[in-house]
């Protein structure tokens, strides 16, 4: 979330799915007797399943005898709404995956500055606050990245590798309209603004890394800025049928499962794609190209961090979180085991991909850069919500001006 849109975002991650709740209290005379129990709140996710993360976690409980390591789930609320609510009711839990923590929430976790090993991990330095660590990940998604049907794009008489501009992409758009495809997947739910980031955001914030912090300071407004000629292209491709409105009745899991079953040709999404793909037995039929933009190509990434995991500052067992989480997060096969299972990369760690995990993995070795919305170029708390409602707006007769216009007033509102 997937985003950043995993759910990400800060694109934010992705999607997420989630299970039933599950409470547990703190420590006790049992369970010192027993030995320590570690609580750590997770989001379940189609890749990130509760047997793939029990399964991770029995990993470390079979080398560390005397700690548990207990699944707690999020039920339909968020992982951020979870700690919340366990907070609030004096119960905390150790440890929590899938939170990017803010200036205004950072004292709700333990400072690992003092962490030697927590330097190595991915994006650490984009992702401080204050100049202090307090959230350490096992690798890193990258979402601007556009898979497609090789054999539409065949019969359609389109290169995938001659795209590089929007103006290219819109071509490519039309041409496999008139082979009878369906030129673009999209879905409602998150989808929408997800997609419009991995999009706009890669060209933006490529020319203008500091675009966000200039936006929180009033210096720079969507309304005047490169993001008006993306939100224009997206309205152009809905005028033209590109994109169909009818989609934004489907869920994430129904929009990916279109794309696979060839019912469309291009689906802009996240690196995270890549193990539905290969569930699927389709990774050979598909092919995947950065996202073209009307700046330099290739553009930098918009992405962020996966797997990232925090400490509870009133965790009960502070030290013995903080030893897992440097396990989860440094050691060799739990990091392999994590990247795996969610399409995603980290320098020096290879494991075996499919076909089109390895035309991902070209992307990111060649890409000059992550762009990260964190630390200071973090977006106002519920941003990607409103952008949501601004891209939806499109399809009911919004135009991309009054949505740029739009997504300014939200964002004076809230300061």
């Amino acid at each position: 979330m997937r985003t950043m849109w995993h759910r990400a975002s800060a694109l934010a991650v992705a999607p997420l799915v989630m299970a039933s709740a599950v409470a547990c209290g703190g420590s006790g005379s049992d369970e010192a007797a027993e030995g320590t129990t570690l609580r750590i709140i997770v989001n379940i996710s189609p890749n990130l399943t509760e047997q793939y993360w029990k399964g991770l976690f029995a990993t470390y409980e079979k080398s560390h005898p005397g700690v548990h390591v207990k699944l707690e789930l999020t039920g339909t609320v968020s992982a951020n709404a979870k700690l919340t609510q366990d907070l609030a009711a004096g119960d905390p839990p150790d440890i929590a995956q899938q939170i990017v923590p803010s200036p205004d929430t950072a004292k709700l976790f333990a400072d690992l500055s003092d962490q030697a090993w927590t330097k190595d991990t991915p994006l650490a330095d984009q992702y401080a606050v204050g100049g202090k660590t307090y959230m350490v990940g096992v690798g890193e998604q990258i979402q601007s990245l556009v898979f497609y049907n090789k054999a539409a794009f065949a019969e359609a008489g389109v290169d995938a590798s001659r795209i590089r501009t929007l103006d290219q992409f819109t071509a490519a758009m039309g041409s496999l309209k008139d082979a009878g495809h369906k030129p673009l997947q999209t879905a409602g739910q998150w989808v929408t603004g997800g997609q419009f980031s991995m999009m706009a955001d890669a060209g933006v914030l490529t020319g203008n890394p500091q675009w966000i912090k200039q936006r929180n300071a009033g210096e720079v407004s969507f309304a005047d800025s490169g993001y008006v000629p993306y939100l224009k292209r997206y309205e152009q491709w809905i005028d033209k049928g590109y994109l169909e409105k009818s989609a934004l009745g489907l869920t994430y899991t129904d929009g990916q499962t279109a794309f696979l079953d060839g019912k469309s040709a291009m689906y802009m999404m996240g690196s995270f794609f890549v193990p539905a793909a290969d569930a699927a037995k389709k990774s050979d039929e598909i092919g995947v190209f950065t996202m073209p933009t009307d700046g330099a190509y290739p553009s930098g990434q918009f992405g962020n961090v996966s797997n990232p995991y925090t400490v509870v500052d009133q965790s009960h067992h502070k030290a013995e979180a903080i030893e897992f989480v440097k396990w989860l997060v440094t050691d060799e096969e739990a990091i392999r085991s994590q990247l795996a299972a969610d399409g995603n990369m980290r320098t020096g760690f290879a494991y075996p991909m499919s076909s089109l995990g390895t035309e991902v993995q070209k992307i990111l070795d060649t890409t000059p850069s992550v762009l990260v919305k964190s630390g200071e170029n973090q977006p106002v708390a519920g941003f990607s919500d409103e952008l949501n409602t601004q891209i939806q707006s499109l399809y009911t007769g919004t135009s991309a001006k009054d949505a740029a216009r739009g997504l300014d007033k939200w964002w004076n509102s809230q300061n």
